[in-house]
């Protein structure tokens, strides 16, 4: 008998094996309940499986093409998700790309390279011509930011003069250099030397002169025109950058005496005697007024309003006021960091086009602007105005000789104002 069941033993062996492999098959291979927690990857796995961060300022990445012979991904709801992309069309690159604080470099195009001729600061001139017959040439003298300045002062301008001043941050160090007797007179007579002996014209002197300022450079406009009172000074050009203290912090009024040069600059500028256009953005200083609130109350003083407006501008700024009153000129843009502020130096080229070298009618040069220039957007300009009606800006007699005269071209620091 005991043989029987040994070979009943043998025989049932491999059977009931096979039938435990049957049934465990299932457990195995089932695939993980939704409560289940997900296997943890290992550092390779998750690197290889992670998607490409796309670089600062790119467009975002798209999906990559599967390579030949890869293999397809199986379809269902999330495998749908993960290859169809919600758009097409990439999104629009704010600023053209371009960051504000370090614009392309479009060369001097007309001008000579920088000289050390003056006694402050830096000047070019253009490479022929600029001064009249009788001597007379024109000159803007910029303070704060000259190289960010003149790439795109030369954009636009022809036969004028850039003069580009820097004294370090804050409007203190402006203020205080020009507030010494004798200084402003010396710049002037050491840019009329050298232009009479560039263009071996022994009555070389400065015909018009603007004043342009940056941010804290302001400081050194408010001690010219203390000093001269304004006289001589045919304009004035303030890119974001007019701040005073408060006589009250919380009721934020303003200390007047500390810009009360600006305020009769406007008048004179809103009677059609001068010419002033001032920019502002949105950024609010600590301890200290805003270019919007100073800009607000020069409006004011001139008996005004603003006029609310929705724009783009020059290097991605959004237009969002504006006031024009004779020759004085405001616009008010969105904005609140660095990028947003240097932005504001871009306007310079569309201020030469559309007002600065038709007012002034400067002594031309003979050699053509930068051919790589990006085209220049006029402040405030939408498109030509019409004969009938009333332009975007005030002067329409300057806007429509900027339009048919002028040449198409092809292109924080931190604000750094004190409390004076």
């Amino acid at each position: 008998m005991e043989r029987p069941q040994a070979m009943l033993t043998a025989r049932w062996i491999p059977r009931v094996a096979a039938f435990l492999l049957l049934c465990a098959a299932p457990l195995v291979s089932a695939p993980a309940i939704a409560d289940d927690p997900a296997p943890a990857a290992t550092p390779a796995a998750a690197a290889a499986a992670a998607p490409a961060v796309p670089a600062a300022d790119t467009k975002p990445s798209e999906p990559a093409a599967a390579a030949p012979g890869d293999a397809t991904p199986a379809a269902g709801p999330s495998a749908a998700a993960a290859t169809t992309p919600k758009s097409t069309k990439p999104p629009k690159k704010r600023r053209g790309g371009i960051h504000p604080c370090m614009t392309p470099d479009p060369g001097f195009g007309a001008y000579d390279t920088w000289s050390r001729a003056p006694s402050i600061g830096q000047m070019i001139a253009p490479k022929t011509g600029g001064v009249r017959k009788d001597g007379g040439f024109d000159v803007i003298v910029h303070f704060h930011g000259h190289e960010p300045i003149r790439k795109e002062f030369v954009k636009t301008a022809t036969g004028v003069v850039l003069v580009g001043i820097d004294l370090g941050i804050g409007s203190g160090a402006y203020q205080n250099a020009f507030a010494v007797p004798g200084v402003w007179d010396k710049l002037v007579k050491s840019v009329e030397t050298e232009m009479a002996r560039r263009s071996g014209n022994p009555k070389a002197h400065a015909r018009k002169i603007g004043l342009s300022a940056w941010s804290a450079g302001y400081g050194a406009v408010d001690s010219i025109l203390r000093q001269t009172g304004g006289k001589n000074i045919d304009a004035v050009i303030l890119l974001d950058g007019l701040h005073t203290g408060y006589d009250n912090v919380v009721q934020h009024t303003l200390k007047v005496p500390q810009i009360e040069p600006f305020v009769t600059y406007a008048k004179r500028a809103a009677a059609g005697k001068a010419f002033m256009f001032v920019s502002h953005s949105s950024i609010i200083p600590p301890g200290y007024a805003s270019t919007t609130e100073t800009t607000s109350y020069l409006i004011t003083q001139v008996g005004g309003k603003p006029v609310k407006v929705k724009k783009e501008d020059v290097l991605g700024l959004d237009m969002i006021r504006k006031y024009d009153k004779g020759n004085f000129h405001v616009r008010g843009y969105t904005g609140d960091d660095k990028p947003d502020h240097c932005a504001h130096i871009g306007l310079i080229a569309g201020v030469m086009k559309a007002h600065i070298l038709p007012r002034w009618k400067s002594a031309q040069n003979k050699s053509p602007a930068p051919k790589n220039a990006a085209p220049v957007k006029t402040p405030g300009k939408t498109a030509p105005p019409a004969k009938t009606t009333t332009p975007a800006t005030p002067n329409a007699k300057t806007d429509k000789t900027a339009t048919a005269g002028a040449k198409k071209v092809a292109a924080k620091d931190d604000k750094g104002a004190k409390k004076k």
